[in-house]
């Protein structure tokens, strides 16, 4: 598994990989595996990718996959739909056909399980000797890896309501006899075990970190090293790629480089680091990638290197509009991994707070793995914090979000579902007390990806209370972030669901004040997706480098955007170079912003500050931090 912050080149250290074990190892199949909703394998092999394994024309050993993690979503329902049902009316009062909605959610998250599953499967039947895979960033590949557990809390509650039924059958006929349901959940376990073998074996599994030698890479490395030792995944070295060989091409970078190499040998002491050359153009094609891979080099030590005195660029028009006067209350910020969203994000919001002292701004990072802290060198968390006297800065935590829904929205209707609370037992008129915990770890897992949600409706109650008068959000990557763009139309969907469970059997679930509850929330999500369309209150801003593979799927995020309504009036192109100019006709209806090199040897704040004088043409911004 090829993993990292994003942008760093995982799918370019895939391909080279999956092409170099395929000569090395002749006589194995070898399937190149994406899994990131934002596939771009075809991009960097110059070749079709679908989403059934095809052979590549020189390596027929090695195959290259695409996932489409929603047909087979759509292949585990129609499998296992019929037993799911089974199992919720068992564990509830209301029928199977009315409960049938909690599996046809297309909620985020789902989709990686079913990748998970999927590489499973593969292993497991042999399909293929070997598997490279190529992760999505480092946040949402700990979420995919952390599935297991939420697949086991819902293997645990389904047997609960299996064994309800168990015990009503012994109780009125004397005996029991397994049914397919009970072979069902047995093979489903057995999966889950297996799956968990195998991410756990060393023998069979290894995280390979792909990373680039820049402070912030090297922040959300160490952080998602520890992960994947808390997780018990097998962790097998660091590729660090896009490294100078010479010099006097950006001494400022190659100084700043070499000292970081220092220190990533210091987070992997028991594991082999590697270098990877800077290419003059991105290595596209399997001439170029099995180049690539020749170059690469183990490391184990590194000489510090003295850094030059810094030198800053000069701006570049056009510039930014000014958001503020302007009226515009959200902007998103997004584009593909590592293309320096959480920059510009700072620039952005420092720059317009520095402008409008009078007003309050807030930048807020909802990517799981943050790196807006470290954009700042400050540590940030999920209460705000200031970073000037009127710009503040906050890392949404997931876990906090999730656990207020539960207690306000989730542990009630676990209650209704089971029928705890209604006065009426079951039909046997045996009291099962386990069956309304089952229900409540169910709900306690449900909804991958609702955090987000609930996230932009406490963003957008901000500004609605006037609690703030601008928020600018650094958003996940480009795949995670359509999903979480998507999220309100499926909120919406499952309050719809609840409503209607309600209303059927409202003569016996009561709970009239909880109801209440999930309109005004339901009123919430609605109002959200409004503002997220109207161009007058929100704003996306796009973010791209000159390479190949960033602006293909850029080009794919825009046409994304369109179609969902979303305004986008800018693309910022980070790191620009007057020798790989983009062609400007490819974005037709968007403003080009051009934002150069920045210094690398510079503290954190002052390289946001210097990207926000880039950016903007009000004066030069005075330093105003806390």
């Amino acid at each position: 598994m090829f993993s990292g912050k994003g942008g760093v080149g995982k799918t370019t250290i895939s391909c080279c990989f999956a092409r170099y074990w395929a000569k090395k190892f002749p006589q194995e199949k070898i399937l190149l595996l994406s899994t990131d909703p934002a596939h771009s394998l075809g991009d960097v092999l110059l070749s079709a990718v679908e989403d059934e394994a095809l052979p590549l024309t020189d390596l027929p050993n090695l195959s290259i996959q695409a996932l489409d993690a929603q047909k087979l979503l759509l292949e585990f329902r129609a499998k296992y739909s019929h037993f799911l049902e089974i199992l919720v009316e068992r564990g509830s009062l209301a029928d199977g056909d009315d409960l049938a909605p909690v599996w046809d959610f297309n909620w985020p998250g789902l989709n990686e399980l079913m990748g998970l599953l999927e590489i499973q499967r593969l292993l497991s039947e042999k399909t293929v000797d070997r598997i490279v895979v190529d992760m999505a960033p480092s946040g949402h590949t700990l979420n995919l890896l952390r599935l297991k557990d939420f697949l086991d809390v819902i293997l645990n509650s389904l047997e609960l309501f299996q064994k309800k039924h168990q015990v009503i059958t012994e109780t009125f006929t004397g005996s029991y006899t397994c049914d397919e349901v009970d072979q069902f959940l047995a093979d489903l376990k057995h999966q889950l075990s297996a799956g968990r073998r195998l991410l756990q074996d060393q023998q069979f599994t290894g995280c390979l970190v792909v990373a680039i030698a820049e402070p912030m890479c090297l922040a959300e490395t160490e952080r998602f090293l520890e992960n994947l030792t808390t997780l018990d995944v097998p962790y097998a070295g660091i590729f660090i790629n896009h490294i100078l060989k010479n010099p006097e091409i950006d001494p400022d970078r190659y100084g700043e480089q070499q000292n970081l190499l220092n220190q990533f040998l210091k987070i992997s002491p028991n594991q082999p680091i590697f270098t990877i050359p800077q290419q003059h153009y991105p290595p596209l094609g399997g001439w170029e990638l099995d180049n690539l891979t020749g170059q690469i080099q183990k490391i184990e030590q590194v000489q510090p290197i003295y850094i030059s005195p810094v030198k800053w660029p000069a701006k570049i028009l056009p510039s930014l509009h000014d958001f503020v006067a302007e009226g515009c209350k959200l902007i998103i910020v997004g584009g593909k991994g590592g293309v320096g969203k959480t920059t510009v994000s700072g620039a952005m919001g420092l720059a317009l707070a520095n402008r409008y002292p009078e007003r309050r701004i807030s930048i807020i990072s909802i990517d799981p793995a943050h790196s807006l802290g470290d954009a700042f060198g400050k540590k940030l968390g999920h209460e705000t914090q200031l970073l000037t006297p009127n710009l503040t800065g906050q890392e949404i935590d997931a876990n906090k979000i999730l656990d207020q829904f539960r207690e306000d929205y989730l542990w009630e209707l676990a209650d209704m579902i089971s029928g705890e609370g209604t006065g009426i037992q079951s039909e046997t008129s045996i009291n099962i007390a386990y069956i309304p915990d089952a229900w409540r770890q169910i709900m306690s897992q449900a909804l991958p990806g609702i955090d987000e949600m609930l996230s932009l409706i406490t963003i957008i109650d901000l500004l609605d209370s006037n609690q703030q008068d601008l928020i600018i959000l650094d958003t996940a990557p480009t795949g995670h972030l359509l999903q979480f763009l998507a999220m309100p139309s499926a909120l919406g969907d499952w309050l719809s669901w609840i409503f209607k469970l309600w209303i059927k059997y409202q003569d016996i679930l009561g709970r009239v004040d909880f109801i209440g509850r999930l309109r005004n929330l339901r009123q919430q999500v609605m109002q959200a997706q409004k503002k997220l369309k109207n161009p007058l209150h929100t704003q996306f801003v796009g973010v791209v480098q000159a390479e190949p593979a960033i602006i293909s799927e850029h080009i794919r995020l825009t046409e994304s955007l369109k179609q969902m309504g979303i305004q986008q009036s800018y693309i910022v192109e980070n790191n620009y170079n007057s020798d790989l100019e983009i062609d400007y006709n490819l974005f037709p209806e968007q403003t080009i912003i051009h934002l150069p090199h920045l210094p690398r040897s510079v503290e954190p704040f002052e390289r946001i500050q210097g990207a926000a004088n880039l950016l903007f043409e009000f004066n030069t911004l005075a330093s105003n931090s806390v």
